[in-house]
């Protein structure tokens, strides 16, 4: 009795576990390069008088749902609904003829599994390893007391211009960081300039105006701004109304900024941020006023505005590059020349990838193509 419930069992076994059949080739197979949460069903029938092919996933409670019911005879079909990691399913293909009755059914049973990396994407692997190399060595290089060059920025070089001349003229200067809030790197960017700024205004004794247009830009700057005073051991020449809060709409804080120019006449005005429609009012504004400015923002539609009424304009990635430009620091300093590596790299590989190219030779871009 005994051996006969064996025999049984291992013939139940054979038949769920394994191909079975004349006419049915049945294989389930991890997805490769995912997060496993799917499982490949491929399959291929001999040539006979079939009509359907209905595949099915089997449920814990022994219920079938059908997945796929179609006339191919051949096909892969990948089953990604509610597939976890590391448990067992059971997949049950059954074949039908042409008047419906079923000729043949075929089960299989098969893992998923995530992987650790996928091999699709070894050109980025590749890619972030050389960057991430680049950086560190230019930032131990920089620490070492290495001297890094860097390509000279007109508009930072003149900060001290700037903060002079309202020195020397007795009129503040006006700082504007844009108009979006801190979630924007425009707007982060425009911050770390004016800690720069701030410091050498608290150094030369010059008045600093920061109206601002969002709440959290306004504890921010304020922080900031307190903090450059502090460095420079000026901490009562502090003035907490130099850092105010005008209004969240757009055109209501241009207005509020352009009043401000018109009456105090800054000697010198920084519009360093995000800036859309308002930017040439700004501008115009401010170079009506005789001041010297100098603005800076990454949104390509308004750069030609600035550049047409401001003294110096930082275009896209100086801004970005600013805080690194005039601190000095050797972290900053060695993320800086690490990027500009990346990017070297990046144009020479796209040369070469261009050149192969136009000669026919397509493995480059099939390399670094990510799937």
């Amino acid at each position: 009795m005994k051996k006969s419930i064996f025999l049984f069992f291992l013939f139940s076994c054979f038949f769920l576990y394994s191909q079975v059949g004349q006419y049915i080739d049945l294989d389930v197979v991890d997805t490769p390069n995912d997060d496993g949460s799917s499982l490949q069903i491929n399959w291929q029938v001999s040539d006979c008088d079939s009509g359907n092919v209905v595949l099915a996933r089997l449920a814990d409670n022994g219920e079938k749902h059908v997945l796929v019911k179609t006339n191919n005879l051949k096909r892969r079909y990948e089953d990604g609904t509610d597939v976890q990691p590391g448990v067992d399913y059971t997949y049950i293909l059954s074949l039908y003829g042409a008047n419906g009755e079923m000729i043949e059914e075929a089960a299989f049973t098969a893992t998923s599994k995530a992987q650790w990396f996928n091999t699709n994407k070894i050109a980025l692997l590749i890619w972030v390893i050389i960057l991430t190399v680049g950086i560190v060595y230019f930032i131990f290089s920089a620490k070492s007391g290495k001297e890094l060059y860097i390509r000279k920025i007109s508009g930072l070089e003149s900060m001290d211009e700037s903060v002079g001349r309202a020195t020397e003229m007795g009129r503040p200067i006006l700082f504007v960081p844009g108009i979006l809030d801190l979630d924007d790197m425009q707007t982060i960017a425009g911050l770390t300039i004016l800690g720069q700024l701030a410091l050498k205004a608290a150094e030369y004794d010059a008045e600093l105006i920061v109206p601002v247009c969002r709440s959290m830009v306004l504890s921010t700057a304020k922080e900031i701004v307190k903090e450059a005073f502090l460095k420079a051991g000026r901490p009562d020449a502090y003035k907490p109304d130099s850092v105010f809060y005008l209004t969240d709409d757009q055109f209501g804080f241009v207005a509020g900024v352009d009043g401000i120019i018109v009456r105090d006449k800054p000697a010198a005005n920084f519009f360093l941020g995000a800036f859309y429609a308002e930017s040439l009012i700004l501008a115009e504004t401010g170079f009506a006023s005789g001041a010297i400015q100098t603005a800076g923002t990454a949104m390509p539609s308004q750069l030609p505005f600035f550049v047409a009424a401001c003294d110096y304009t930082l275009i896209g990635e100086e801004l970005y590059a600013a805080s690194a430009y005039l601190s000095k620091e050797p972290h900053q300093l060695g993320s800086l020349k690490g990027q500009d590596l990346g990017k070297a790299i990046f144009v020479i590989v796209l040369t070469i990838g261009i050149i192969l190219e136009i000669s026919g030779i397509s493995f480059l871009k099939n390399f670094l193509t990510l799937h």
